[in-house]
C-alpha cells in the first residue's frame, strides 16, 4: 500500500509541476503550484515527517500560494504569445535534461551497486521542544523581519500594479 500511494504522490507532483511550467494562464499556474505542494507534503507524511508536511501545507500553501493568487489576480495579468528562446535558455534546458538523464540512470543501476552497511543511530533532534525554543529565542528576530519585509513587498506591489484613474496625475 506505501508502494502506491508514494506512487500516486509522486506522479501528482511531477504532473503538477509540469503544468506549473507549461500554463499560459498564471492563475492555473499558482493551482497547479499548490496541487504540487499538495503532493509533496504527501510524500513528507509517507515519510513520517508530519511536522515537515503540515508546515509546507500551512505556510506554503497557505500563505504564499494565496499571496501569489491575490498579487496576480491584483495584477491582471495574461498569457500573451510565446518568447523566442535565447542561447541561454537553451543551454540551461540542455543541462538540465542531460542531469536528469543522468539521474534516471543512476536510478536504474541502483540496484546492481552496493549499498553500504547503515549502522543503528540515535535519533538527534527528534523532539520539538528545541526547536521551538531556538524558534522563538535566538530567531525571532529574523523570523519578524522576513515577515516585515514580505508584508513591505506585497505594499509594493499593490501600488504598483495600481491603474490611475483620469483625475490622478502620473509623477
Amino acid at each position: 500500500m506505501g508502494q502506491i500511494l508514494f506512487t500516486l504522490f509522486a506522479f501528482l507532483t511531477v504532473i503538477a509541476a509540469v503544468g506549473v511550467v507549461l500554463n499560459k494562464n498564471a492563475v492555473n499556474a499558482a493551482m497547479c503550484f499548490l496541487l504540487s505542494l499538495v503532493g509533496v507534503a504527501g510524500l513528507f507524511v509517507q515519510l513520517d515527517a508530519y511536522l515537515l508536511a503540515f508546515v509546507l501545507l500551512l505556510v506554503y500553501a497557505g500563505a504564499v500560494v494565496a499571496l501569489f493568487l491575490f498579487i496576480i489576480m491584483l495584477l491582471d495579468t495574461q498569457g500573451g504569445s510565446p518568447r523566442r528562446y535565447s542561447p541561454v535558455t537553451i543551454g540551461a534546458s540542455v543541462a538540465a535534461l542531460a542531469l536528469m538523464l543522468t539521474g534516471l540512470g543512476a536510478l536504474l543501476t541502483r540496484d546492481r551497486l552496493v549499498a553500504p552497511a547503515i549502522g543503528s543511530a540515535d535519533g538527534v533532534g527528534a523532539a520539538l521542544k528545541p526547536y521551538a525554543y531556538q524558534l522563538f529565542t535566538t530567531y525571532l528576530l529574523p523570523v519578524q523581519v522576513m515577515g516585515f519585509l514580505l508584508l513591505v513587498a506585497m505594499l509594493g506591489v499593490i501600488v504598483l500594479s495600481r491603474r490611475l484613474t483620469n483625475g490622478e496625475d502620473s509623477q
